[in-house]
């Protein structure tokens, strides 16, 4: 039994993702759901890009702020997104509010094997001890560093911070770089194991730190109920740009011939 266990544990950090109706609503007489479309992409863009108001929403999917705010009135009956006031001065008018994805909304995205991986991680420290939660940790997130060099060889003008998020995007994360030195990733795959095994946020701080050559704190985790998990690059001081095997081999030739 724990043998299975194990081998499942090696499809953690996969997730694909599928639509689903974001709300319940009354079905048509020809079985569809009016306006789950596009709560589906108001769902969507509250993953990618994290809270936003009903504005920005409205904008992005070319429908009036009005209209917006219907879908989101359906969406915060179900449960699937909450919002909070916006800080800072406001204008006349409603007040700001921006919208975020509650627990159950983002569990429609997929929540990698949460009970399997629950249970075969207790079995794992049970008969390993806790040092295999780094072990694992680090090798789910083996499939994001290979992707990560081969951006860092193949694009070395650009900033790692921004390709360590295309790396974790392109794993599900939904990762951004920010500007000021924070990465964000708007979904986790794992977060409700790691809300239980914490040392998976731990392992994947610590192996951020390794990619970008420098010291990364974290403030915030999706496992422990943020909107968003957050890490803050300290002092920027990345690691120099990566040399190809080809420029090695041109590099060792010439010193070779001279």
């Amino acid at each position: 039994m724990r043998l299975v266990f194990v081998r499942e544990l090696d499809n953690i950090g996969v997730v694909k993702f599928t639509s689903r109706p974001a709300a319940e609503s009354p079905e048509r007489a020809d079985g569809t759901v009016p306006g789950a479309s596009t709560r589906q992409r108001v769902l969507d863009l509250l993953l990618a890009r994290g809270p936003m108001t009903a504005a920005e929403l409205a904008a992005e999917l070319e429908l009036t702020t009005a209209g917006v705010r219907r879908h989101l009135g359906a969406l915060l009956d179900c449960g699937e997104i909450t919002f909070r006031e916006q800080s800072g001065p406001r204008g006349r008018g409603r007040p700001a509010k921006t919208y975020l994805l509650t627990a159950s909304g983002r569990k429609g995205f997929g929540q990698a094997y949460d009970d399997l991986a629950l249970t075969a991680l207790s079995e794992l420290v049970a008969v390993v001890g806790p040092d295999a939660i780094d072990k694992l940790a680090e090798k789910r997130l083996a499939e994001v560093e290979n992707d990560y060099l081969r951006r860092r060889i193949h694009q070395p003008d650009v900033d790692p911070m921004r390709l360590l998020a295309d790396a974790l995007s392109a794993a599900g994360y939904f990762a951004s770089a920010q500007g000021d030195g924070e990465l964000c990733q708007h979904h986790c795959p794992v977060a409700h194991v790691a809300a239980h095994f914490p040392q998976l946020c731990e392992a994947e701080t610590s192996v951020f730190a390794r990619l970008l050559g420098t010291d990364v704190s974290r403030s915030a985790t999706i496992a422990s109920g943020d909107e968003a998990c957050r890490v803050h690059l300290g002092g920027r001081t990345l690691l120099p740009k990566p040399v190809s095997t080809r420029t090695k081999r041109a590099r060792a030739d010439r010193k070779v011939s001279a």
